[in-house]
């Protein structure tokens, strides 16, 4: 790849051709739980903060009604910092001369300007749309005055707040890295290893280590001993209104093959298995060049989720409010020379194989130089995206529609989108693996549509 493709492809910040392609589409900027009080003590004084989305400063506070803003950080009358403003319950002020701003960016007060004026009424900070879904709240950062396309019927969308969870964690590198790992089905087989299997009794909310992938001849498999086994998967790539979705096979003897379909949601989110009734939805969110926050939504098709326990599992591994990593290049991401040699292939752990990703990607640099790469033919899926992502960049930048969720046209036939991980007959494993998620989504709870009804918008900008 040419260096000038590479930016291209990773440069985010305003009026930077990848930074106006990723404003077309929802962004995720923070989880509710992130004003909760009891993660966030400040917050049962000020629900005010600060946030960095795609190279940009905003501000974003929640009024006594119970309604969020997100506005431009700096205040327009002198360019001081709302993130230290006045949150007076019905609006934030700012300390610099009181100008007060209410979540739809409109001034309401300019207490020192003479009596009289009128000037706060011909005042209106840049404001946002905002929306609420599983958790999280979404900004839409494209052109002031366009109409943002509507949220997709993704299952980690359309499920009930019983059954989903969201989470997220800071990486210090490029959004693109980051989110390249999701799509390649090939790596958890090297990167993911552990040399012996995990208890199956204890795998609620973990990935991978201790999870079942299904029985062979009546014996119950786990995940690690599948992807340890067969490392050379058949890697399949079929495009779909949302992106792509992708396919490995791991054949296992004449009778069986293992099977993992995930997908790639174009720009920036990838859907994959967490177990047989579990799915992980994943966004990569750029703060700007060099720093990506994953936000992580799991969806259950049966039982309720443990929000605690899938939390408390999460919290150890970052410091708060930042929801930063306790292990980094600071400390050599954890490594252990003796567990590589003796327990894992990577040496980095047992319990959190989402370190593993994190050191992987953060390991390559702030922005891998991909002039230095060599793609191999298990890479395809990375190339097919790297291509779609340049022809919406070009698609934008002449002032069409990108493709996907940000295109309207397409919602109708955006959903779920089905993933599966589990052993197929060798012969009919395309058939095996439809019925799987058939039955699965048949089994639903949350399926009926008299359990959910999605969120409405919060504070559409003005």
């Amino acid at each position: 790849m040419k260096a000038e493709q590479n930016d291209t492809l990773t440069r985010v910040g305003p009026g930077t051709p990848g930074g106006e392609l990723l404003r077309r589409y929802w962004q995720p900027v923070a989880l509710l739980d992130e004003f909760d009080p009891a993660l966030d003590p400040r917050m049962a004084v000020r629900p005010v903060k600060a946030v960095r989305v795609l190279g940009q400063d905003f501000v974003l506070f929640r009024d006594a009604q119970g309604r969020f803003g997100l506005l431009d950080r700096d205040c327009p009358h002198r360019g001081a910092d709302l993130a230290y403003g006045r949150n007076e319950g019905d609006g934030l002020r700012c300390p610099f001369h009181g100008w007060k701003f209410d979540v739809t960016g409109q001034c309401t007060e300019t207490p020192a300007e003479p009596l009289g004026s009128t000037l706060c009424t011909r005042i209106r900070q840049r404001s946002y749309p905002l929306t609420e879904r599983s958790g999280v709240l979404f900004g839409w950062f494209g052109p002031e005055g366009q109409t943002p396309p509507p949220m997709p019927a993704l299952d980690c969308f359309e499920a009930p707040g019983t059954h989903t969870f969201a989470f997220k964690g800071l990486w210090h590198c490029n959004w693109l890295q980051a989110f390249e790992v999701g799509i390649d089905p090939a790596h958890a087989s090297y990167l993911h290893r552990f040399f012996e299997d995990g208890s199956l009794d204890d795998t609620y909310g973990k990935q991978f280590r201790g999870a079942s992938a299904g029985e062979v001849g009546g014996e119950r498999w786990p995940m690690t001993r599948v992807m340890r086994e067969f490392g050379r998967p058949e890697i399949r790539c079929e495009a779909r209104p949302y992106g792509l979705q992708l396919t490995a096979l791991r054949p296992m003897t004449d009778a069986l093959t293992h099977v993992r379909v995930t997908n790639a949601v174009f720009p920036q989110t990838f859907v994959i298995p967490l177990s047989e009734t579990m799915t992980i939805t994943q966004m990569h969110v750029p703060v700007d060049d060099t720093h990506n926050y994953w936000y992580a939504f799991f969806t259950s098709f049966t039982d309720p989720v443990d929000k605690t326990t899938m939390r408390n599992q999460r919290l150890g591994s970052v410091t708060l409010p930042g929801f930063v990593p306790k292990t980094g290049r600071h400390n050599d991401w954890g490594f252990n020379p003796e567990e590589q040699a003796s327990r894992t292939y990577l040496g980095m752990g047992e319990d959190d194989i989402n370190v593993h990703d994190q050191w992987a990607c953060e390991s390559m640099g702030a922005i891998q130089d991909r002039t230095r790469e060599h793609l191999g033919t298990t890479d395809k899926v990375i190339a097919a995206h790297r291509r779609m992502l340049l022809d919406a960049i070009d698609t934008v930048a002449a002032g069409g529609t990108p493709p996907g969720q940000a295109d309207p046209a397409l919602h109708g036939l955006i959903h779920g989108p089905e993933t599966v991980d589990g052993f197929a007959p060798a012969q009919a494993w395309q058939a095996w693996w439809q019925q799987t998620v058939q039955r699965r989504r048949a089994q639903a709870p949350w399926q009926n549509p008299a359990v959910h009804t999605p969120a409405e918008d919060l504070a559409p900008a003005k």
